[in-house]
């Protein structure tokens, strides 16, 4: 869901190639500020405000239409999220446009704080790991597998989740049983690639546990910085659907490699709550892609871009794909480029614990809300 706030005016000019969006927004004040972003090809201007069409069951969707649309509809439809952003913290644009940037990144890591070890560090549930191995990997590859939950955990949230509702494809009101997925397709008249449990799995004791485990604070301060503070939690499945459009598969983050921005500095974990094979919709990062970035994947607004674009840049052999048995674990650096697949024939069921170093914003990533 696209967040929104009252607009005074949003103005856009096309001119050499370029598209400068004029943010301004109710609470803005008399402030103003240019994001310019390049547009090439052949896209042409359209109505920012025409935007909203409907799907197959008549709901509209802003997103998806704006990502199976032209460059400029991707960047337009995002615009009242970042007048929200930028009226929230002011902070928000310089990050928004630097930490795309390998120079603004390297210069935002000199502010990191010394992390100082946890008290409580060895109350961890996951048997066996090792802050200092975890943290090196990081450094070095962006990634780091091999963490495991205990049985009782990922079994409890994976039962919670089977009977619970979820909504699908961040929309609220696509609400569904998971098991009826196959007759929610049919009731919403839409392919349903993914079902959220947003603020639900906060019920869930097993969940909480997962995110105040000391290891993933002890983890993320130890390599983002002593700032390091925990930003999101969430519970999601990913379904087998053969009617999934390209902007279904956009607006879920599959198929397409990306990175995050919602913040200078990131770190997500994440763990597979069911068996997942290639077949379960796999997540895939490409390794050391954290450390680099090619110009034009930085001198650009978007995040996502085709496979062969990013291997072309990092080689065939970087990516890795991680599969395993339920309750398998890995961190990553979000910055780095990494995507999920399509499940084949398996739902997957997928948790995320992600921390940043700034304050965290009172929007809805990706339609998720900010836990605390």
């Amino acid at each position: 869901m696209v967040n929104s706030v009252p607009l005074h005016y949003c103005a856009l000019h096309k001119s050499s190639g370029w598209i400068s969006i004029l943010l301004c927004g109710a609470g803005l004040g008399d402030a103003e500020a240019t994001v310019r972003c390049r547009f090439g090809g052949r896209h042409g201007y359209e109505d920012p405000m025409n935007l909203a069409t409907p799907d197959n069951s008549g709901a509209v969707s802003l997103e998806a239409v704006a990502r199976n649309g032209s460059l400029f509809r991707r960047i337009a439809v995002r615009i009242p999220t970042y007048l929200k952003d930028l009226r929230e913290n002011p902070a928000w644009l310089p990050m928004f446009v630097l930490a795309r940037t390998m120079p603004g990144r390297r210069l935002h890591w000199l502010g990191a704080r010394r992390a100082r070890p946890l008290d409580n560090a060895a109350d961890t549930m996951f048997a066996g790991a090792n802050r200092a191995a975890v943290v090196e990997a990081l450094r070095a590859e962006g990634l780091f597998s091999g963490l495991m939950l205990p049985p009782a955990i990922h079994q409890e949230i994976a039962a919670f989740a089977r009977q619970t509702p979820c909504f699908g494809n961040f929309d609220r009101r696509l609400e569904f049983m998971p098991g009826d997925h196959a007759e929610a397709e049919k009731r919403f008249g839409r392919s349903l690639l993914s079902g959220h449990y947003f603020e639900r799995i906060l019920d869930c004791p097993a969940a909480l546990a997962i995110q105040k485990d000391p290891l993933l604070l002890d983890v993320a301060r130890h390599y983002l910085g002593g700032q390091a503070k925990l930003i999101t939690t969430r519970v999601w499945w990913s379904f087998p659907t053969g009617k999934a459009s390209d902007a279904d598969k956009n607006l879920a983050s599959l198929g397409k490699y990306h990175f995050d921005l919602d913040d200078w500095r990131m770190l997500k974990f994440f763990f597979y709550l069911v068996p997942v094979d290639g077949g379960t919709g796999p997540h895939v990062y490409v390794r050391g892609s954290h450390r680099r970035r090619a110009l034009r994947h930085q001198l650009t607004l978007l995040v996502g871009h085709p496979a062969e674009d990013v291997l072309d840049v990092y080689g065939p052999q970087s990516p890795l794909t991680l599969t395993g048995e339920a309750g398998l674990g890995f961190v990553e650096d979000p910055f780095g480029f990494h995507m999920g697949t399509v499940p084949a024939h398996t739902p997957r069921l997928m948790m995320e614990v992600g921390f940043g170093v700034s304050k965290p914003s009172r929007r809805r990533f990706h339609g998720e809300p900010v836990i605390r």
